[in-house]
């Protein structure tokens, strides 16, 4: 039902619940510590219905897969990785810089890519080729050695294959909590990992949540949501297919409009109606919708406050000034700006990465990019000038902290020798 809305009660309806998750999460964490192995067969027995004989997805079977994918997809896949990989390059930073900031004392950065992540791609009646691709390039990119991805069995030929394009080194069919218990605190099969990225139901992200202190993830991650930003030159018709794209994802999809137009308001609504009509989503999106709404207000301006407190996980951008709001705009995972910038262009192949923080989310992290598989070293020169410029400084501080010995690390190399 199309509706005007309050922003805090959208906000509130795009909760994650992910709370509601825990104790679930808790006992199958608990089962993959303890069981390793049998307790991810065990696990895929009763989640899945389905009794594996191995968990690692073989070579053969990988080269099997591209015989069950229409030859067109594949072509597709293959240049969908070409423009990810394209726009992720752009991202790397310089492996190494070093500055000369004064006389004695020179700094610097030196990036270097993790040794292992791990990958969870949702599966099981789906297939999410797309996401294979976005959470296994920025990886390959940054020079991740050795990438392991989860997907739920069966595993759908289509994801098997945009895996293998993406460069993936192991596939697992397992899925669900247990699949990123293993991953994070490894089994016989699966060895550890340092970082786990990529989307999943409330017990995936859940369990992601509460192994961080075995492997860093990237960020919660829940029901797609879309806001949309909308002026007087806003064309309603593409707003209401933007909003059903996102609605077609899951019945906890969230979408918003925020326009300075009434009459904006009242014609997507109209639009919603005829393009809900033919959609072939179309009991899914009747419950989306239930998330839906739109706020009215009184300038561009209010609307970037209203954005910029939804933190939306994307943000269409549809205005006859975009690049001034485009500088307002604070929180969104992903902004699409003009109006043929669908958000599902994102999704697959403008090369960037539609792994993205929902729920809010976006007010403290980053969409899926190439830093998220770096670590960054600081690094500083420092000569005999250098010391004599800062060690005042210093002595004087850590005397202040009573860290006596920092200060004398200072003084004794400033003895005359």
């Amino acid at each position: 039902m199309w509706r005007e809305v309050g922003i805090q009660d959208w906000v509130r309806r795009r909760s994650s619940g992910l709370l509601s998750a825990r104790d679930a999460v808790e006992e199958i964490i608990g089962m993959v510590r303890e069981g390793g192995d049998k307790a991810l067969f065990d696990l895929t027995e009763r989640f899945d219905k389905l009794r594996l004989d191995s968990l690692l997805v073989t070579d053969s079977e990988r080269d099997a897969a591209y015989g069950q994918v229409d030859e067109r997809i594949i072509e597709m896949l293959v240049e969908a990785e070409a423009r990810i990989s394209r726009f992720h390059e752009l991202q790397k930073p310089k492996e190494l810089w070093l500055e000369e900031v004064e006389e004695g004392i020179t700094l610097g950065m030196k990036i270097s890519p993790l040794d292992r992540i791990g990958a969870y791609i949702p599966g099981g009646k789906a297939a999410y080729p797309s996401t294979a691709l976005m959470c296994v390039i920025p990886a390959r990119v940054a020079g991740v050695p050795s990438v392991c991805c989860c997907t739920p069995p069966p595993v759908h030929p289509l994801t098997m294959v945009a895996l293998d394009i993406a460069g993936a080194d192991e596939i697992y069919q397992v899925g669900g909590a247990q699949a990123v218990a293993a991953m994070a605190l490894g089994t016989e099969t699966i060895d550890p990992v340092q970082k786990i990225v990529g989307p999943g139901n409330i017990y995936v992200t859940m369990a992601k949540m509460m192994l961080r202190e075995h492997a860093e993830i990237d960020f919660p991650a829940g029901p797609s949501e879309i806001a949309i930003l909308a002026d007087e030159t806003a064309d309603p018709e593409y707003i209401a297919a933007d909003i059903l794209a996102q609605a077609e994802h899951d019945p906890h999809a969230a979408c918003l409009l925020v326009t300075t137009e009434a009459g904006i308001a009242d014609a997507v609504g109209r639009h919603l109606i005829d393009q809900v009509a033919g959609a072939k989503r179309a009991g899914i999106i009747a419950e989306a919708m239930e998330n839906a709404g739109y706020v009215l207000v009184g300038s561009l301006q209010e609307g970037v406050d209203i954005i910029n407190q939804a933190a939306p996980e994307h943000l269409s951008i549809q205005v006859a000034d975009p690049m001034r709001v485009l500088s307002g705009v604070r929180h969104a995972g992903s902004m699409f700006v003009g109006p043929y910038a669908a958000v599902a262009c994102g999704d697959y192949a403008s090369g960037t990465n539609h792994v993205l923080p929902t729920a809010g989310y976006a007010h403290m992290h980053s969409g899926l990019d190439v830093l998220h598989f770096c670590t960054r070293s600081q690094i500083q020169f420092i000569g005999r000038e250098g010391l004599e410029s800062i060690g005042d400084i210093v002595e004087t501080l850590a005397d202040a902290e009573g860290l006596y010995a920092h200060g004398d690390a200072i003084r004794i190399r400033r003895r005359p020798r």
